[in-house]
């Protein structure tokens, strides 16, 4: 059975934590490694949180930082400890995009930007099944399946009871009118989009041809923002043979203010709505 504690987010605490000792020692990730006789990037992975860290790691640690309080080893310790357990995303094997999974169910909002595609919270079965078939060709039913239902496992942080995810979608025209699967699906799929935006916490926002050159059109991103100070916000780039994370402030900064351009240059919330209920009418035809 999967844990409440979410390994990702203590991994991610961990890391920040262990870096902030080794700052605070003065010395380099290069430096560390070469005392425990370890290669550096196993340190930059053990720091940024995308590598699991046992507890006998935490104890090198805290030797090599000459960390006296026996308090903090323990509580470093025991954040090891949880880092290893399971999240409920691990009972359906191995997921590519685990890391991303983790940072997204503890996330408290998450602004979305995609030009080409619904995003996944908002898909329906059938057009998450079609999606991933056309994107994935060479991938096995078996497999389609298992991404399909951790897809919409996902979704129950938009319908949960308490503390649903805020989220806030900018979509380009071209994501409503490509047609995934057939045009009765699409039909489906944006009168979902439609029901979907008008739950509180979910905004939608469509941004039209006709508005021409616009910051997004670099690409698809994500920005994670905690309901923990401790936490930084992430920026998730999605590639197609690894992803990208981004923590420093200075990148999510950036990326926060092409956001608000995006969100300004779009449609307004009743506008878009509507703009997407005369295209789903178009499929109906």
């Amino acid at each position: 059975m999967a844990s409440s504690v979410n390994p990702t987010v203590r991994r991610r605490r961990l890391g920040q934590e262990l870096r902030r000792l080794r700052e605070l020692k003065g010395m380099t990730a290069e430096e560390v490694a070469e005392r425990l006789l370890v290669s550096q990037s196993k340190i930059s992975r053990l720091e940024n949180g995308r590598r699991s860290i046992s507890q006998r790691d935490v104890r090198d640690l805290c030797g090599v930082y000459e960390v006296e309080d026996h308090r903090i080893v323990d509580s470093l310790m025991q954040m090891a400890k949880d880092s290893r357990q399971q999240g409920w995303w691990h009972s359906f094997g191995d997921i590519p995009y685990s890391v991303y999974i983790g940072l997204e169910t503890d996330a408290a909002s998450l602004r979305v930007y995609d030009p080409q595609v619904v995003p996944g919270l908002l898909q329906t079965r059938p057009y998450a099944e079609a999606l991933i078939a056309g994107a994935l060709p060479e991938t096995a039913s078996a497999d389609i399946d298992k991404r399909v239902q951790v897809r919409l496992r996902r979704q129950e942080r938009i319908s949960a009871p308490e503390n649903p995810l805020r989220l806030w979608t900018v979509l380009d025209e071209a994501a409503l009118r490509r047609v995934v699967g057939n045009r009765s699906l699409m039909r489906d799929q944006l009168e979902h989009l439609v029901e979907q935006s008008q739950l509180p916490h979910v905004t939608v926002q469509v941004i039209p041809f006709d508005m021409g050159a616009h910051p997004g059109l670099n690409g698809q991103y994500a920005i994670l923002e905690f309901p923990d100070a401790a936490d930084s916000s992430v920026v998730y780039i999605e590639g197609v043979t690894s992803d990208l994370y981004l923590e420093k402030a200075n990148d999510v900064q950036k990326y926060s203010v092409m956001y608000e351009h995006l969100r300004a240059q779009a449609l307004n919330v009743e506008q878009s709505r509507q703009f997407i209920a005369d295209i789903a009418k178009e499929y109906a035809r």
